[in-house]
């Protein structure tokens, strides 16, 4: 199978994940690293987060980290994945985006999301509030107002230079927010690839309820999700072991940590709790070799009839995760220069 065949894109989103022994500024330089090589591999784009107090995650500023690695690349399409809009003012982001569309003209995407500080104490350093959330489709037409000069929440006021570009917007959404999306005609990102059934449901309501815009004609759905390959199951099973004792470790103690080892998880003594909750993560994702990822990639894009499969994968190990997004390449079809070692 090969996704180029079909049209398929390609596209990873890395979320600056901060490695046990190391700090967030290396974290954030792997991150451009990492960027450069999956462009040289022929990825269509790649996208940075947003997280606020997690120790376990570097990328708290998306728009800056996306600007170093727009600056440090030359033709893969840089963006979020994404901006939360109702942690901010929509003419701020606006003014972010129209920046770097200005400096980067024709490589930026704006991706958005509707989730919010995930803890009161952070909502309150924020100056945000639970409910922000629920005005994520005010706030959404506010913001492409901003790029169109049709925005009336302030009249006279203008988002330099931000108005009269057109920046890709997308939204990062399920349920509710997927309906949003369709009703502003703007591009899908779903996921995860975990539960299949709400994905597709998602997707489906998105496709029904879609109107055309300015923005986009048709739907367009990107599907997200965990993608491990390595040269058996089992080592690429392993890929996951880091980021399922995380969330595991998270779900027990309150706190995102950073990304152990696997053969350092593999020795931990779990409590029943804490077991139960790393299985599940270990659960449900695209893992294997070329051939059972190839296979498993083209059951996902036949069900969800996605243009584009968004990878977010992470782990302790980097050069494995470089591996896994080479031999991702070669699947796709699209393995370019740093398909050799390197």
């Amino acid at each position: 199978m090969t996704l180029s065949s079909d049209g398929i894109r390609l596209s990873v989103l890395d979320r600056s994940r901060t490695r046990e022994g190391e700090d967030g500024s290396q974290a954030l330089r792997d991150t451009v690293r990492l960027a450069q090589r999956v462009e040289e591999l022929g990825y269509h784009r790649f996208w940075v987060s947003e997280h606020h107090s997690v120790p376990g995650v570097a990328g708290s500023a998306p728009t800056v980290l996306a600007a170093a690695v727009a600056g440090a690349t030359s033709a893969i399409r840089v963006g979020t994945g994404g901006v939360m809009l109702p942690n901010h003012q929509p003419m701020v982001v606006a003014e972010q985006f129209g920046v770097l569309e200005s400096l980067f003209p024709g490589r930026i995407d704006m991706g958005l999301g509707r989730s919010v500080g995930f803890t009161d104490g952070i909502r309150r350093a924020l100056g945000r509030d639970r409910d922000d959330a629920e005005r994520f489709g005010e706030q959404l037409t506010e913001l492409l107002g901003w790029f169109t000069g049709t925005q009336t929440a302030h009249p006279q006021v203008h988002a330099r230079p931000a108005e009269g570009l057109r920046v890709p917007a997308y939204v990062l959404a399920i349920g509710e927010g997927a309906s949003i999306a369709a009703v502003a005609g703007l591009p899908l990102v779903v996921g995860d690839l975990r539960g299949r059934e709400r994905m597709l449901s998602a997707i489906d309501a998105y496709r029904s309820a879609f109107r055309p815009s300015a923005w986009a004609r048709e739907p367009y759905v990107v599907v997200s999700g965990t993608v491990a390959v390595a040269g058996s199951e089992e080592a690429a099973r392993r890929l996951l072991i880091p980021e399922a004792w995380s969330l595991a470790y998270s779900r027990t103690r309150g706190v995102f940590p950073p990304l152990t080892p696997a053969e350092r998880v593999e020795e931990l003594t779990m409590t029943e709790k804490q077991r139960g909750f790393f299985e599940s993560g270990l659960r449900g994702h695209v893992y294997g070799t070329e051939e059972q990822v190839g296979e498993a990639l083209e059951r996902v894009v036949k069900e969800s009839g996605a243009q584009e499969v968004l990878v977010t994968t992470s782990t302790y190990d980097r050069a494995a995760l470089l591996d896994s997004y080479r031999r991702l390449a070669r699947v796709a079809g699209m393995a370019g220069p740093a398909d050799a070692e390197g």
